[in-house]
């Protein structure tokens, strides 16, 4: 069995040279989508602190701009899980670019909130969809000594994409207004639109196009929930849903906490784009560490890291203290997210590993739209951020308890077939 998977894996490989598609342009072309994904959902979070004095929003109605977005994620990870599942990796890449990419345009015309959470809901669908379609595609089509670097340097995109909306939020929103930010972060999305036409799919999903009739939808769901599968989507679900919650919960909030302990909107996005320059090493120290210690030791040293940062970033009241455990924070926690994604796809086998991999971002997606509400409504209580910060600390000392007793190690074992 070990020969015969080794084949394949290399099989992958030269189904990608004879396309003339390197693993490194592969990954280039995939995380440009990734970077566009993080642009929209960074400038989501300026977005909130701006409107906040424009349209003067109360700290409910922000929160509800957060989770509508990602119901709109939950709804597509599922959707185009499957879908990647029926059509393939490729189709399903680039029906969510489209979804976001268009959405993120019309977000500049808008002027009610209603028109607002309608436009969010279909953009979060678009994002939803895109990320556990990529993280699928790539480490389909890589060998599997270097499949979890590859994967986590895809996740690194997402950096560039923060960075690149803290930019556009320092420079584009104070002189010019959140509108115009909006219309930037359209544009870049049609280039990776053109580059994704010339992308083959999946080596892997087109054997298994060929050699297997398709299993239908209901039979897929069901079989992430199989005896083979349970324990790992159990753990996946529960490591999902904890990650996302904090995540949004922490990072849709950034500048507006910032705000909140008494910094003007224009220091609070500078302090921001300071500890946005944070993701970039903890990206890059996980995809070094994943292949050589393993994903659940990356899983759970950057999200034990991420807990105790993000505990003592609620409770800072100097501006050292607020960029020192807000860089930390962002080190730790996005080094994390990489290992999810390298982590996720390689617990599924082919036939239901886009639909396995839609349904745990769909779960974590719950608790993206529970996260930023939460603190919505604990700001509106007057709750103090030291406490908001805390419960976002023991959530994440849950998804570790999960990886350490549930989860499998799966450093450079070859896929399941």
């Amino acid at each position: 069995m070990r020969i015969t998977q080794v084949s394949q894996a290399t099989t992958s490989q030269k189904t990608l040279v004879q396309k003339g598609v390197s693993k490194h342009k592969l990954l280039t072309i995939a995380g440009l989508g990734w970077m566009f994904d993080a642009l929209d959902v960074g400038l989501l979070s300026f977005l909130l602190a701006a409107l906040k004095q424009d349209w003067g929003l109360t700290a409910q109605q922000m929160g509800w701009i957060g989770s509508i977005n990602s119901i709109g994620m939950a709804v597509g990870a599922f959707v185009f899980g499957v879908m990647a599942d029926r059509t393939g990796r490729k189709s399903a890449f680039i029906v969510t670019l489209l979804l976001f990419s268009v959405g993120s345009g019309l977000t500049a015309l808008v002027s009610t909130l209603a028109a607002l959470l309608v436009l969010r809901f279909i953009i979060g669908m678009g994002l939803g969809g895109e990320l556990p379609v990529a993280s699928t595609l790539v480490s389909e089509s890589v060998e599997s000594h270097e499949r979890g670097r590859i994967v986590v340097l895809l996740e690194s995109f997402w950096a560039f994409g923060w960075l690149a909306a803290a930019l556009i939020a320092y420079f584009i929103i104070p002189n010019y207004g959140w509108r115009v930010a909006m219309l930037i972060s359209a544009l870049p999305a049609f280039y990776a639109i053109y580059l994704r036409l010339n992308l083959p799919d999946s080596p892997r999903f087109k054997r298994a196009e060929t050699k297997e009739a398709k299993p239908s939808i209901i039979s897929n769901i069901t079989a992430v929930w199989s005896s083979d599968y349970r324990k790992a989507t159990l753990m996946l679900w529960i490591l999902w849903f904890c990650v996302v919650f904090s995540y949004y919960g922490m990072f849709l909030w950034l500048p507006s906490v910032v705000m909140l302990k008494g910094f003007s909107l224009v220091k609070s996005f500078q302090y921001v784009l300071i500890m946005t320059l944070a993701q970039l090493p903890g990206y890059f120290t996980a995809a070094w560490l994943i292949e050589r210690y393993g994903r659940k030791f990356v899983l759970a040293t950057y999200l034990t890291g991420t807990a105790v940062s993000a505990y003592f970033f609620g409770a800072s009241d100097t501006v050292a203290q607020l960029l020192i455990f807000g860089m930390l924070l962002s080190f730790f926690n996005l080094g994390a997210w990489g290992a999810l994604y390298a982590y996720t796809p390689e617990q599924y086998p082919t036939a239901i590993r886009g639909t396995g991999a839609g349904m745990a971002a769909s779960i974590g997606r719950i608790g993206g739209i529970l996260g930023p509400l939460m603190v919505g409504y604990l700001v509106a209580m007057n709750s103090s951020i030291t406490l908001i910060f805390s419960l976002f600390c023991a959530s994440i000392m849950v998804a570790v308890v999960a990886v350490i007793w549930l989860g499998r190690e799966t450093k450079q074992m070859d896929l399941i077939p």
